[in-house]
């Protein structure tokens, strides 16, 4: 064996691997599979990414090694023979407003270069055609196609005089540094209450500009006073929101009403770009297009001159369409694509690239995607593989981990009781391996045999959000109902744009973070570690405060934090363990209290199974149940929320509301993250809201729990405007004997 055709590991023992030593193929795709919790991301991500990464920096010179991410070496023996990796995961593209789907792709780019082409009439070179160039802009909207304006009537009260507070906007506020420049201007009289101005004093108060006036000497120098809308407009709107604040930009928000330029109807663009015409399209049109249609347009041009932008165009336009995101628009914000269409996207601009020799890392890439682009996913990493590149890859669905060349299962279990490999070779040996991984992918659930019988509906008689084509449609109550349906079909348009909004006592529970500061925690959140702090408190005669990390029972050299940051100015940031308490966050003083033998820093330490073990019969026990019952058993007490995955957030979000009645609960692909031994449970979990007198909504693709539901809501045909209709509404039987629909044909397949 050729050990320079693999990719050695030695020795791993990040977060729970226990020592682990193994060899991934070079030039193939390999998946890794195994329980939440079982080592997965530990070898992939916090090992193979990360010390690819740090040893891709070490090249660059420390001045540029500053500017780029930081990586610390893992824990590990040796690693050898690695290449440069990417990792393709399911962060959002972002950006602000003026990132765009053809601005991140870079065909906008070339649509603009075609434009200055062969666009009639001819107006300038492919930099005018760019709605973030002052020459191609809308002079209203400053490129941005919206208007958003202050809301007069709620910024100001007239009721109220400038002293009494008749300007509401909280940044304004009386007593603030800006509400002086308006009391302090000798302008107005600041106890006339607003009501009673006279028509100049009112177009003053709110947009007068260039008026000179003498501030107290605080300000020092002579200044113009501006109205309070044009000082809001000049501080807020005319800035990019997202340099500010998250406090200031709710401010604002709260006090802006928004809605299409009116000036160039959302188009970004002036007049004289729009009048620059290619087939009588105009830049903004084809850019409106979805990505099928504009393909078509594409393929229709003749022009010898142009071919060169035409085929590259097409060849990234092909990519994305045959990933399923032929729905999508260039003109489309990216800070409003999902996950799922922000990491489709992120593999198609890799497609494009001519390196070989990668080393290509996706996170969970089946997330998101109906049983069709799944199969469409998996071509995609053919070509990957196929151009001369190592593809590897984590994932629970089972139609990805059958295109492996090679698969590692990681286990047995979660938290203490993985971080081994339990399987490492073909699909066919991981058939009889014994593993859970290997048992599961054996089985295929049965349809539902007895479906419940809905007690009333929840009815929308016309839905017309985004590309709904205004049809009606029940949702019966005191049932599982399962929405499904290609990405695009409008899924989202439907639960989240028509039902939410309409009815009252819908808990949405969802894939957001649950808390970005490392101070919280899965103790904190589910409100347990009071009762933990008081059980220690009564077991030891002293004040509970003692037994939090961020109160008195701190450490006094890290504040609780547990790690010291060093700044070293122009090189890498050192987190160093704190001296003083080793990382434990506490005193010294605190860890000598005990229950039942374990001081608080143990029970912190404890996973949720563990912790089951240990508080027997108290208070805790239902929530300690809860979370293990949504496959959270794994994780610690002290686990910082900031670390949770999307799946995880929901999940423990979830636990949350698993033993309340009566409510209507909206999920969202609640399978994300889980391994098939694990969606049994989820299904179970859903079942017992269900039976304890709710209704449970959930957009899945995952066939498991279709077959489990009792009503199927099934979207398509396809995605985008040939999308938005109803292909079925009924129990899983009938749709795979009634249905043909996309849906119905994989259904039907995987009988």
């Amino acid at each position: 064996m050729d050990e320079n055709q693999y990719i050695k590991l030695t020795g791993l023992k990040e977060n729970n691997l226990k020592n682990v030593s193994l060899l991934i193929p070079k030039k193939k795709i390999t998946v890794f599979t195994g329980v939440s919790g079982s080592g997965k991301s530990s070898i992939v991500f916090d090992t193979i990414s990360k010390e690819a990464g740090r040893q891709l920096n070490q090249t660059f010179t420390t001045f540029i090694q500053n500017r780029l991410p930081k990586y610390s070496r893992p824990d590990a023996d040796s690693i050898e023979n690695l290449s440069p990796a990417m990792v393709i995961d399911q962060k959002r593209l972002g950006g602000n407003a003026r990132s765009t789907l053809g601005t991140i792709t870079d065909i906008y780019a070339m649509l603009r270069l075609l434009f200055s082409r062969i666009g009639e009439p001819f107006i300038g070179y492919s930099h005018v055609f760019s709605f973030n160039d002052p020459q191609g802009m809308c002079p209203e909207c400053e490129g941005l196609g919206k208007q958003i304006k202050p809301n007069i009537d709620k910024m100001i009260d007239q009721s109220k005089s400038l002293n009494e507070g008749a300007i509401q906007f909280p940044l304004f506020r009386v007593g603030s540094y800006y509400w002086k420049t308006f009391v302090l201007s000798d302008l107005f009289d600041n106890d006339k209450k607003l009501e009673d101005y006279t028509k100049h004093e009112w177009h003053q108060l709110l947009y007068g500009e260039n008026i000179k006036i003498d501030l107290p000497s605080v300000w020092e120098t002579r200044q113009d006073y501006e109205g309070v809308i044009v000082k809001f407009n000049r501080l807020y709107l005319k800035r990019d929101l997202s340099e500010h604040s998250k406090k200031t930009r709710k401010h604002v928000e709260d006090f802006t009403v928004s809605g299409a330029c009116s000036n160039c109807g959302g188009t970004r663009l002036n007049q004289k770009v729009l009048s620059c015409k290619i087939h009588s399209y105009n830049i903004a049109e084809l850019s409106a297009m979805e990505l099928s249609d504009l393909s078509l347009f594409l393929k229709s041009l003749m022009d010898p001159v142009t071919k060169p932008i035409v085929d590259k165009m097409l060849a990234s336009i092909s990519h994305m369409n045959g990933m399923g995101l032929d729905y999508l628009t260039l003109n489309r914000e990216t800070t409003t694509l999902s996950g799922g269409e922000s990491q489709r996207i992120k593999m198609v601009r890799h497609l494009s690239s001519s390196l070989t020799d990668m080393i290509y890392i996706f996170d969970e890439p089946s997330i998101g995607l109906h049983p069709r682009d799944v199969e469409n996913l998996n071509q995609m990493l053919n070509r990957i593989r196929d151009k001369g590149n190592t593809v590897i890859v984590v994932e629970h669905d089972r139609d990805v981990i059958e295109v492996a060349d090679h698969i590692i299962d990681v286990g047995p279990e979660a938290g203490t009781q993985g971080g081994e490999i339990v399987y490492e070779g073909d699909l066919i040996g991981l058939m009889h391996s014994g593993t859970l991984t290997g048992q599961y992918m054996k089985v295929k659930p049965s349809l539902k045999e007895h479906v419940r019988h809905p007690r009333g509906y929840l009815v929308i008689d016309k839905a017309t959000s985004h590309n709904l084509k205004g049809f009606g449609v029940r949702f019966p109550k005191h049932t599982l109902t399962v929405v499904t349906g290609v990405a695009g079909s409008g899924k989202s348009s439907l639960i989240h744009g028509e039902l939410v909004p309409r009815f009252e006592d819908i808990v949405v529970i969802d894939q957001k973070a649950v808390s970005t500061s490392r101070r919280s925690n899965p103790a904190t959140y589910t409100g347990i570690m009071d009762s933990i702090r008081t059980y220690f408190a009564k077991a030891n005669h002293v004040s509970k405060s003692l037994f939090s990390f961020n109160s008195k029972g701190a450490c006094p050299e890290c504040g609780g934090n547990g790690v010291i940051y060093t700044d070293l100015a122009f090189m890498e940031g050192v987190q160093t363990r704190c001296e003083t308490c080793q990382g434990k966050r506490f005193k010294d003083e605190v860890l000598q209290y005990k229950l039942g033998e374990k001081h608080i820093k143990d029970i912190l330490d404890m996973t949720v199974n563990e912790a089951l073990q240990f508080f027997q019969r108290t208070e805790v026990v239902p929530t300690l149940q809860a979370l293990s019952d949504v496959g959270l058993a794994y994780m610690t007490l002290g686990q910082p929320l900031s670390t949770l995955s999307g799946g995880e957030c929901q999940r423990i979000k979830l636990a949350s509301e698993l033993y309340k009645s009566g409510n209507i609960y909206v999920l969202d692909e609640p399978t994300t993250g889980l391994h098939m031994s694990d969606i049994g449970q989820l299904v179970s979990i859903l079942n017992r809201l269900v039976d304890n007198g709710s209704t449970v909504i959930v957009i899945e693709h995952n066939m498991d729990v279709m077959k489990q539901a009792d009503w199927l809501i099934d979207l398509g045909p396809s995605g985008g405007k040939k999308g938005g209709e109803i292909m079925f509404e009924g129990t899983p039987h009938d749709l795979v004997a009634k249905s043909n629909s996309l849906t119905a044909q994989y259904l039907k397949k995987d009988m």
